[in-house]
């Protein structure tokens, strides 16, 4: 037995041998495994340090170029309005133009931060003439208004601080922009009129010429002398300085009413003095036609009965 077992021994060791070699190498894989992984996670952890430091970069860049960019803006729409300030150019059209620099700067901003952060602005000016060739079929109506404000400015219609009538709408020019002009009305509410609309209207400027017209259909009653009549209304003129006296006034027998005659004044006054002057002669009117026994008609009604 004893030697039966002498006789396995070498064929034990060697196989121990061989299991303990197997077992070694399978260690020594198993280490290899590790040290490439770890040598790939040190290597995405670099690139992701690496991308982490360029990122920051850029965002701080494009940061830094927004808030230099914005002051730049703001130095910029400076100069340009001193500018026109100084040229003397007309309110409407230095509203216009610095909307206008404004939107310009502030486009060119963005595609300078776009820039910086790392977009290619050949691809970015791309995609934005397809968005803008998108966004100006959905917005025709402003691109109307973009160029009816464009024709306002060249034929000046109207300028800041005329009194116009457009679109059901009266008040005082205050401001025309890019894409609306805006009135103040009598009542001071603000009003916003599309250029597009305004442009392709009826526009009634009552402050383009320094004088204007004042008419008054007056009614007194019948049986009154026209002559009595037309001499009071002249003593009236006469005492109102603010009417002019060329184009001198004009008095006429307007029309014969169904309850009055109608008499027709006419009067030529500065622009400025139009709504001063309408309302005291009117009330001058009354108070004097009074004074004079010039009756004023009311509706009247006469009634024959018949004789039996």
């Amino acid at each position: 037995m004893t030697h039966s077992f002498l006789l396995l021994l070498p064929n034990i060791i060697e196989k121990e041998a061989a299991e303990t070699i197997e077992n070694v190498e399978k260690a020594v894989g198993t280490a290899d495994n590790v040290v490439k992984s770890t040598d790939k996670l040190d290597v995405l952890l670099q690139q992701f340090i690496t991308w982490g430091i360029d990122a920051g970069g850029r965002i701080i860049g494009a940061l830094l170029i927004f808030l230099i960019g914005r002051f730049i803006i703001k130095f910029l729409n400076k100069i340009v309005s001193n500018m026109l300030v100084r040229r003397k150019v007309e309110p409407s059209i230095q509203s216009f133009v610095k909307s206008l620099v404004n939107i310009l700067l502030t486009v060119l901003l963005i595609v300078a931060i776009v820039g910086e952060l790392g977009i290619e602005t050949t691809s970015f000016a791309a995609l934005l003439a397809s968005a803008g060739v998108a966004v100006g079929m959905a917005l025709s109506g402003n691109l109307q208004n973009f160029a009816g404000g464009l024709i306002v400015l060249l034929f000046r219609p109207f300028k800041v601080g005329d009194w116009i009538e457009s679109q059901g709408q009266s008040g005082t020019v205050r401001e025309i922009q890019i894409f609306h002009t805006i009135l103040t009305t009598a009542d001071n509410k603000v009003v916003y009129i599309p250029n597009g609309a305004l442009s392709g209207g009826t526009i009634v400027n009552y402050s383009r010429e320094e004088t204007r017209r004042i008419d008054w259909v007056v009614g007194v009653e019948y049986g009154e002398h026209f002559e009595k009549v037309e001499e009071t209304v002249r003593q009236i003129i006469a005492a109102e300085s603010r009417i002019l006296s060329a184009p001198a006034p004009y008095i006429a027998l307007n029309a014969l009413d169904a309850s009055s005659v109608n008499i027709l004044i006419r009067v030529w006054v500065k622009n400025s003095d139009y709504w001063g002057v309408y309302y005291d002669v009117n009330k001058c009117i009354y108070n004097v036609f009074n004074k004079e026994g010039i009756g004023f008609p009311f509706p009247q009604l006469t009634v024959h009965q018949a004789k039996e």
